[in-house]
């Protein structure tokens, strides 16, 4: 019979780990048949765990039998050891756990401009929420046209945006968020402002000089502005408002952007009953992106402010 020694302990598994901590209560308990009520297992089954941890150790640990229960040299330095690793496991679990009640690092968003007016307040629920849970994230927000805020989640400037919804781009996920209405408006000093609805026809509307948006639209929205002779752009709906101020053009605002200026008596909608579109608008990420533990969070709130 050989009495060659098993080879030492090559790596720690999930299952010495479940051996260890039925050694250690064993230990604590004193005994086989004390510790059979903390473990909720049978004395013959901490037995045969405890044989089986000390083949795969390659050290006897303990001594039982009629003399009761009592630690081996090796059993006490087992024992101490066992005690360092399961602490140090408990310590990661903590500091793992840890991460996420204490969100740390950066949130780079992007968003189409003049959202903060929408009612639903959805984004600035989410980021107070975000705050709360993490107070030390650094949230950078930045204003850019549509089409800037989708390159830039693309290739990884932003974390996250807010897009009008258009036709999708392949490598980004698109979440609805907001339908918001635009009604046509013109400004103190136009022609049309003191007009009343009845008097303004088509032909009439569709003559006077207007704003076209370069960002991306569905198709059914586009073909509003293709009715109008758009003879001015704009890449954002602050410059469209800029522009409709002048009182020498109409064009299209979201309701909740320009409510201000027409409870100020300087906007006005123009046949509001069938010149509107509804537009929806989305959150964008990157598809296949890596976790990232504030953006999580971050969408989470998102959604439930829904």
């Amino acid at each position: 019979m050989s009495n060659r020694r098993p080879a030492p302990l090559a790596q720690v598994s999930d299952f010495d780990i479940r051996l260890l901590r039925i050694f250690r209560s064993v230990v604590e308990c004193g005994g086989f048949s004390a510790a059979e009520s903390v473990l909720g297992i049978g004395r013959s089954a901490i037995s045969q765990q405890m044989s089986d941890l000390e083949q795969r150790l390659g050290l006897r640990l303990c001594q039982r039998g009629r003399a009761g229960f009592a630690l081996t040299e090796e059993g006490r330095e087992v024992y101490q050891s066992s005690l360092q690793l399961l602490g140090a496991l408990e310590s990661f679990r903590t500091e793992v756990n840890g991460l996420h009640q204490h969100l740390r690092g950066e949130l780079n968003i992007g968003l189409t401009d003049n959202l903060v007016t929408l009612p639903h307040m959805r984004i600035t629920h989410a980021l107070a929420l975000l705050k709360e849970r993490g107070p030390d994230v650094h949230i950078q927000i930045r204003m850019t046209p549509p089409s800037e805020v989708e390159q830039g989640v693309l290739d990884g400037r932003l974390h996250v945006g807010v897009v009008p919804q258009a036709s999708t781009l392949s490598g980004l996920e698109y979440q609805p968020l907001y339908s918001e209405r635009s009604l046509l408006y013109c400004a103190v000093g136009h022609p049309l402002f003191y007009v009343d609805d009845q008097q303004l026809t088509d032909e009439r509307l569709n003559s006077q000089d207007a704003i076209a948006p370069t960002f991306r639209l569905p198709p059914e929205i586009q073909a509003r502005y293709q009715a109008l002779n758009c003879t001015a752009s704009a890449s954002d709906r602050e410059g469209m408002a800029f522009l409709i101020l002048t009182g020498r053009y109409i064009g299209y605002l979201p309701d909740h952007y320009a409510s201000l200026w027409v409870q100020q008596g300087r906007l006005r909608a123009l046949k509001a009953a069938t010149r509107f579109y509804d537009l929806s608008l989305a959150s964008v990420t990157r598809k296949g992106r890596r976790p990232h533990l504030v953006l999580e969070s971050f969408l989470d709130a998102l959604a439930a402010t829904s």
